[in-house]
């Protein structure tokens, strides 16, 4: 362990109470990055002690800076490890949860350009896995919070890091913190949300996500006694399944919209050119315009922010090549609109299919909840953060379409919002694919986002 790395406040000198918002010094942005490229050296994919010894190291550099021991819990007993260290605030108003996740998919090192479990350097880029998801803002969120300390900041409220260990799997380690701080009054999650780039490098746009949609997966199953395959029958497993395949695949679910995304297309068309953009702004106008409904719709960019899809994704049937199938089977794939019922998703999927002969089940029962709200504390949080970066920039809210933590403590009834400080251009963006990468010279812009962000909603 580096000593540089361990000691944020040997590069501060204390401030007041509250510091003034100012650019993060160039010796922290470097101590950032090499605990980033110390954070990526930790294997933690699913079932790796990986994932608590790194909670360990992240629990000794926040005790180094400023944490007391009380306040910094490594959890190990779950279904994956947990870190959860505690910023005391001056009251006991409900606190405040910035959320991250320390696991990351499997990389396999024979596929990638270098070793993904240890940081590559460039002169652009910061490159291993987990360098974008997630613990380019785990090490943004922990290394801020070091800052504070060493400035004397002191919040409102608590400031709880909250991190889980199992958010690209079964989420289990997730669903415990949620309950646990289930009185909190707003997550800031670092898994959410961030800066776009044009391919210039020039900034776009900054994303506030607002809302997630629900995965769920369904399997539809038709049954047959079968025989002999030269005695055919009318009744078919494989036949049956297939007019149920083409009646999915020919079925659009009604428009759904929220303020989220009638803002999103409302904020975006007004930033795309030419025919795409037109119908960004029909559609926001009015949702039941058929005309940019459709132009929307056939744009898979686009088409999951309209509304609920399913799609069939994979397929098994049949048992012998001269046999009459007794069992066939499809797996739809739906993401699901915030605060839709993924059990009215499947009574939709049997009217669909209209097939008594068809069982539709979930493969697992999902969570799903209602979007959270653009309230003023936190757009105004939020415009003070961007705005540290680059002034004036478009904020723009979204719902996405893959989920993250937020999802469980929204279930809550907890308002969360994803704030990562990354701003990345959208061709460097390989998360959870080969040769993930960070720009560099976006480290010290997070940093003052976080920063910001954290002294404005705490304060």
């Amino acid at each position: 362990m580096s000593r540089s790395v361990a000691l944020i406040g040997a590069a501060l000198i204390s401030a007041a109470a509250t510091p003034a918002l100012s650019e993060t010094p160039p010796e922290i942005v470097e101590r950032a990055i090499e605990l980033l490229g110390e954070s990526i050296s930790f294997r933690t994919v699913e079932g790796d002690d990986d994932i608590r010894l790194y909670a360990e190291r992240l629990a000794d550099f926040l005790r180094k800076n400023g944490f007391a021991e009380a306040d910094v819990e490594v959890d190990a007993t779950g279904p994956a490890p947990t870190l959860v260290a505690i910023y005391q605030g001056e009251s006991d108003d409900a606190p405040i949860i910035l959320s991250g996740h320390m696991d990351v998919v499997e990389a396999k090192p024979e596929d990638w350009e270098q070793d993904p479990f240890k940081m590559t350097r460039t002169d652009e880029f910061v490159i291993g896995r987990g360098a974008v998801d997630n613990k380019f803002d785990v090490t943004m969120m922990a290394t801020t919070l070091a800052r504070l300390k060493a400035e004397g900041f002191k919040p409102a409220r608590d400031l709880i890091l909250a991190l889980s260990g199992d958010e690209e799997t079964q989420m289990k380690s997730t669903a415990i913190l949620a309950k646990r701080f289930k009185n909190a009054s707003l997550v800031l999650n670092g898994d959410g949300g961030g800066g776009t780039l044009k391919e210039d490098g020039s900034p776009l746009a900054y994303s506030l996500q607002t809302a997630e949609k629900t995965y769920a997966d369904f399997v539809v199953t038709f049954t047959n006694p079968g025989g002999h395959s030269s005695r055919p029958t009318r009744e078919n497993a494989i036949y049956s399944l297939a007019r149920a395949v083409d009646r999915i695949g020919a079925f659009e679910f009604p428009v759904s919209t929220s303020e989220t995304t009638l803002e999103f297309f409302r904020r975006t068309g007004a930033m795309t050119e030419g025919p795409l953009g037109e119908a960004m702004l029909r559609f926001a106008a009015n949702p039941q315009n058929k005309k940019a409904l459709k132009a929307l719709r056939s744009n898979p960019e686009y088409v999951g922010q309209t509304g609920t899809t399913c799609v069939a994704t994979m397929l098994s049937g049949g048992h012998a090549l001269n046999a009459l199938p007794q069992r066939a089977s499809v797996f739809v794939n739906c993401r699901i609109f915030p605060g839709v019922d993924p059990e009215d998703v499947r009574k939709t999927l049997v009217s669909i299919v209209d097939d008594p002969a068809a069982t539709i089940e979930f493969v697992d029962r999902p969570n799903y909840s209602d979007g959270s709200p653009l309230t003023d504390d936190i757009v105004a949080a939020v415009r003070k953060a961007v705005d540290s970066q680059f002034k004036d920039l478009p904020i723009i809210p979204s719902m996405s379409s893959g989920a993250s933590d937020s999802l469980y403590f929204r279930a809550e009834g907890v308002p969360s919002y994803g704030v990562s400080g990354l701003f990345l251009k959208p061709s460097d963006d390989f998360s959870h694919g080969l040769n993930e990468r960070a720009p560099i010279a976006s480290v010290k812009g997070a940093l003052d986002h976080w920063h910001t962000l954290l002294i404005e909603i705490a304060k």
